[in-house]
């Protein structure tokens, strides 16, 4: 109990303290200017038929990826690729990519290829204002690896290209996997209780309330990390009022907190709470915590991106019959179908442009985008990528299987909210922060309201915030 309340007393000064405290995220991307030049890159290599990028094949590579919820065993498989004709591939992982990489940008001596995800992530809008990312157009008009009659960029899922993209046309961010978002469950869990996925809110309620009855709690989270609530909220406001409504938040647009569709989401979401459905305790725990507790069947539904299948192979049970369905819409007055989900290219990969080996950092992106290696990460880690027909064919585990299903019935139904990469700190932070006061029971729906408009307003008034906006 004494986490919960520590965690509560976090979150309330955070969101409080929103507009006073400069982040030290913040205050290291500004610093990141470098101290590097061009006379530490190493030579590029002669260009042929197998060497579109130039590399220099005599000099390493140095790569660094999140050891999140999908390994690296994936990248350790990929430098193999690399190294049949290129140089050697030195290797790190880690969970703190900010904590390690800004210092290294500051100082101009970053590796060539960054992960850059998790917690822990660069605010790379940021990174890309100070001149510190590579254009990764050269990687996208290089010939695939497996049909040199197709470049790089025709091999990509729609969506891939325009995500990596901050305001203009060069591409900064190769957003690798492609994630499907939505509200995770067990099936037999639902069996059990002789119900079905919810389709409205008040079906919602009515399934909370009977598992209530039988000691289960109807949802957990991160608590501790409360933008993945964003998973499951954002395409919900899009449910009720429209994809504008999310085109115009991105936007930092007046009032655009104010529309009538994020009020009565946040009402609805806060009735989880009001009546009891939360799992107790879980505004204190992290994603691995509340990952847990669902695998142990103590919540049925967790707001969660499909790399959770990977992520928590350790702990579900054989039975588990893993699942996910869209956001829970709100009742027929819908703007959009039930079927409307967040799906995108995620998990980024960056290469800095005071790299010693830029050339090489391209070149293994292109290795990660051939179909050896793209099938192998579906493989592993139980996740799509943004490679084209990649896993058609393969055998699918069932969270993946029912990921790629909601994704074909979504169609056209899909949104892709930009907040994230173009704000993380508001994203993550701000907002995330309010929305989960308002789950903790110390904002009001109102309340909660207005505290994110005031977030995002202050956003707006920051320099170079006026570069990122919907066309």
């Amino acid at each position: 109990m004494g986490t919960e309340v520590n965690r509560r007393d976090l979150i309330k000064r955070s969101a409080a303290a929103g507009a006073l405290a400069l982040p030290a995220m913040g205050v290291l991307s500004s610093c990141a200017t470098g101290g590097g030049s061009d006379s530490d890159k190493v030579e590029k290599g002669e260009k042929s038929a197998k060497n579109p990028l130039e590399v220099n094949e005599k000099a390493g590579l140095s790569v660094v990826i999140f050891n999140g919820g999908y390994g690296d065993e994936y990248a350790t498989d990929a430098h193999k690729v690399y190294e049949r004709s290129f140089g050697k591939v030195k290797h790190e992982r880690t969970q703190k990519i900010r904590t390690r990489m800004q210092p290294l940008l500051v100082k101009g001596n970053p590796p060539d290829v960054i992960n850059n995800s998790g917690a822990e992530q660069m605010d790379v809008a940021s990174l890309i204002s100070k001149d510190q990312v590579a254009d990764l157009t050269p990687l996208l008009d290089a010939p695939s690896l497996d049909d040199p009659d197709k470049k790089v960029r025709d091999t990509l899922l729609p969506g891939t290209i325009e995500k990596g993209q901050f305001g203009g046309k060069e591409v900064y961010h190769f957003n690798y996997s492609y994630t499907v978002y939505g509200t995770w469950y067990s099936k037999p869990a639902l069996e059990k209780l002789e119900v079905e996925y919810p389709k409205t809110w008040d079906e919602m309620l009515a399934v909370c309330a009977k598992a209530k009855k039988e000691g289960i709690a109807g949802w957990t989270y991160a608590g501790k990390h409360p933008y993945y609530f964003a998973f499951t909220l954002y395409p919900f406001i899009a449910k009720i009022g429209g994809a504008d409504v999310i085109k115009a938040i991105d936007n930092l647009e007046p009032n655009a907190w104010r529309h009538d569709a994020v009020k009565k989401a946040f009402e609805a979401y806060h009735e989880l709470y009001a009546k009891g459905y939360v799992l107790k305790g879980t505004p204190g725990i992290d994603h691995i915590q509340s990952q847990t507790q669902w695998n142990k069947g103590r919540a049925l539904f967790l707001p969660n991106g499909s790399w959770v299948e990977n992520e928590t192979k350790k702990t579900t049970p054989k039975d588990f019959g893993m699942a996910v369905a869209p956001s829970t819409g709100l009742d027929k007055s819908d703007a959009m179908p039930f079927e409307t989900i967040w799906a995108e290219a995620s998990e980024p990969f960056m290469v800095p442009a005071q790299a010693k080996n830029v050339e090489g950092g391209m070149e293994w992106l292109r290795v990660m985008l051939g179909k050896e290696s793209a099938q192998n990460f579906t493989k592993l880690v139980s996740a799509l990528t943004c490679v084209k027909g990649a896993a058609d064919g393969m055998d699918l585990m069932p969270g993946l299987t029912a990921a790629n299903g909601m994704h074909k019935a979504a169609g056209e139904n899909i949104i892709v909210p930009r907040l994230p990469d173009w704000h993380i700190e508001l994203h993550k932070d701000r907002i995330g922060g309010t929305i989960a006061t308002m789950m903790a029971g110390d904002l009001s729906p109102a309340e909660a309201v207005k505290q994110c408009q005031q977030h995002a307003d202050r956003a707006a008034k920051a320099d170079g915030a006026d570069k990122y906006k919907h066309a």
